[in-house]
């Protein structure tokens, strides 16, 4: 049930009050600060004003624990400095300065601070709500007792995410306070012209929580709301919605003169903003004199100054730190030339098809590793232990609150897979099929893939997202993706042909500290990836290529299904005395070109396959990368076999002429050997 919007201060008792005006002058003034210093020229950057925020954010602040944690957005100055951020390194962070808390790389789009609880701020309109679920179900799992605020505006609540994480939020009775910052504009285009509704809170009731409406205007009023949800959360009851109405002074970004806005209502609005209004109510009402708050103003102005010369006096990040952080070890999209050693056991194996190795290496795993959960639709045993059996079993023997039943929202599984990964869990995310990537691309590739960058390398996102090509499904579901995933930097992509290999890989992808993206080909559940597996527990090294069969004429690099046919290739060709050599990738990021140099340097001839489309493929970065390098060396032109460019169709027949096989690799070696 929403409550009824009070415009009247609420009263609070001197020392509260005067909290409360010091977090907003504090926000005041930071605010005016950054204004001053891009109307000056001082300083050139991106800047969303918060002016007419200050009680919004004071108010929920100071209603939080130091220990809670925020999930803010890029209009944020005004929450992270109420939450108490680090002044010097969070101004050195919005101008791109070295000495910002991420070394300049992130802007006020990525602050990232967690000694004083800013869990993370994202750049993309509602997509705070999602890993908030996550942050929040790891403080639950591990009972710290933390609450999570995730504060947006109120644009946001078009956007479907915000929707799907207070469905999972309450689903899951998980400790969040969504907190809606109702400023009046979606950027230019006012509330009446984007919703009927008249309270944003009323959603709430929809999910199954509380929601309350309040004057954003009146501190009191907001941190009232904020606490009471906080102590709701923290009581095990699960979220609310918290709704602070306000109207944005300033422009959605520094230089939008809002030519949208009726003057005359932008200028009442004006005339008395939050912060004297309250300035004044604390004079009139005898809370504190004017010059017991200009003396508060003064020392804290004195403190927003000090911190921003220092920070414009910061120097920029130097060209060298641009590579640094996109993976840990400083790695880049390659393999390195020198490999790790592979430690396979040398004793019993048993005979595992890909679906039963990939269980078995997530029950070891669950075993040996509480942080380790699962997340995904009908993965839990209630409901049939995932389409294709890959989790059976799994929630009988470590419970329901580590194998997760999600609703079907894949971008609410990743976004919750990463905030629990900030969180210190590390998640395995399954998304049914290769092809809805795309609903939680904004996830993956937005926010996953750039923790670690984002951070400054202070931080990661170690999940792993299990997918799957399907076959036999038509355009929607048979679909492969991996150049689309190769082409986001921050993120590992694996591929495994085996069920040893699956195996191997898997088991470095649970410990691997960047976010990997493991894919399963539905063609080898059903029997092509059937081999011995050693009983014996081990680890591939990622980025380090297997020559699956010798040969001396001609290469074929492949991956994934594609690997069977070119061993069915080389087997074939073998009795016209042709010698093909295999080599299974396993690992696209980061890629082993130096095995694949190595190989085509002994064959002089190199043919690269996939499944997937050929056009922009994985197969035209690998033909480039080696034309160049071994230019001299090559006796024939590189051949690329793929998938045709059209969808992949639902009948059989055209299926099997869009996706090469064993027949179309033979005329490509006999077209150059």
């Amino acid at each position: 049930m929403s409550t009824q919007l009070d415009t009247a201060p609420s009263s609070s008792p001197g020392d509260h009050a005067l909290a409360l005006y010091e977090l907003m002058s504090k926000v005041h003034h930071g605010d005016k600060r950054v204004r001053k210093a891009l109307s000056s020229g001082e300083a050139a950057m991106s800047y969303w004003p918060v002016d007419g925020h200050e009680a919004m954010s004071a108010g929920a602040m100071l209603a939080l624990a130091d220990d809670d944690q925020l999930v803010t957005t890029y209009r944020g100055l005004g929450d992270v400095l109420a939450k108490g951020v680090d002044l010097r390194g969070y101004f050195a962070e919005i101008l791109g300065r070295r000495d910002g808390l991420s070394r300049g790389k992130a802007g006020a789009m990525g602050i990232y601070d967690p000694d004083h609880g800013i869990a993370w701020t994202t750049g993309i309109v509602g997509a705070g709500p999602l890993i908030a679920n996550g942050v929040a179900l790891a403080a639950a799992r591990r009972g710290t007792g933390q609450v999570v605020l995730v504060s947006f505006g109120d644009g946001a609540t078009s956007i479907g995410y915000v929707h799907e994480a207070m469905n999972m939020a309450a689903l899951w009775s998980l400790p969040v306070i969504f907190f809606c910052q109702n400023n009046s504009w979606a950027e230019g285009t006012s509330i009446e012209r984007y919703t009927h509704t008249s309270r944003l809170s009323d959603r709430a009731s929809g999910y199954g929580m509380p929601g309350t409406t309040v004057d954003g205007t009146d501190p009191g009023a907001v941190f009232d709301a904020v606490a009471a949800a906080a102590e709701r959360a923290r009581a095990g009851q699960g979220p609310s919605f918290v709704e602070a109405v306000a109207y944005r002074l300033q422009g959605h970004y520094f230089g939008d003169a809002m030519g949208y806005a009726d003057p005359e209502v932008l200028a009442a609005k004006r005339a008395d903003p939050p912060f004297a209004k309250y300035r004044r109510w604390l004079i009139d009402d005898g809370v504190a004199t004017a010059e017991q708050l200009t003396d508060i103003d003064d020392r804290i102005s004195a403190e927003l100054e000090e911190a921003f010369a220092a920070a414009v006096a910061s120097d920029p990040p130097a060209p060298e730190e641009l590579a640094r952080d996109v993976f840990a070890g400083n790695g880049g999209e390659f393999s390195a030339a020198e490999h790790q050693p592979v430690v396979a056991p040398t004793g019993d194996t048993e005979e595992l098809g890909l679906v039963q190795a990939i269980n078995r290496t997530l029950d070891r795993a669950m075993a040996a590793d509480e942080s380790i959960i699962l997340l995904g639709e009908d993965i839990g045993d209630r409901s049939g232990g995932g389409m294709f059996k890959v989790t059976a079993g799994l929630s009988a023997m470590y419970g329901e609150d580590r194998v997760l039943d999600t609703p079907i929202a894949e971008s609410s599984i990743i976004g919750a897979a990463i905030g629990a990964s900030l969180a210190g869990l590390r998640p395995v995310a399954e998304l049914m099929f290769m092809d809805f990537l795309g609903v939680a691309m904004d996830q993956i590739a937005n926010h996953a893939a750039k923790v670690r960058y984002m951070s400054g390398g202070r931080q990661s996102a170690p999940l792993v997202i299990r997918t799957m090509v399907g076959m036999a499904a038509g355009p929607q579901h048979s679909q492969a993706f991996e150049a689309w995933a190769m082409h986001t930097p921050g993120l590992k992509v694996v591929w495994p042909s085996t069920a040893a290999d699956a195996v191997g890989l898997l088991n470095s992808c649970l410990a691997d500290e960047d976010p990997c993206l493991f894919v399963e080909s539905m063609k080898l559940y059903y029997g092509g990836g059937r081999g011995p597996v050693p009983l014996d527990d081990y680890v591939i090294p990622l980025g380090q290529a297997d020559i699956k069969r010798d040969g001396t004429d001609v290469t074929i690099v492949t991956y994934g299904v594609m690997v069977h046919a070119a061993l069915e290739t080389a087997e074939q060709l073998s009795t016209d005395g042709v010698s093909v050599e295999v080599v299974d990738l396993r690992t696209l990021v980061p890629l082993d070109l130096p095995t694949v140099l190595a190989s085509v340097r002994r064959t002089r001839r190199l043919i690269v396959a996939h499944e997937s489309v050929g056009f922009c493929g994985p197969g035209a970065e690998i033909a480039a990368a080696v034309g160049t390098e071994l230019f001299g060396v090559l006796d024939a032109p590189i051949q690329r076999v793929a998938g045709t460019y059209t969808p992949v169709p639902r009948a059989a027949t055209l299926e099997a002429a869009c996706r090469p096989g064993a027949a179309q690799l033979i005329d490509a070696v006999r077209r150059i050997v």
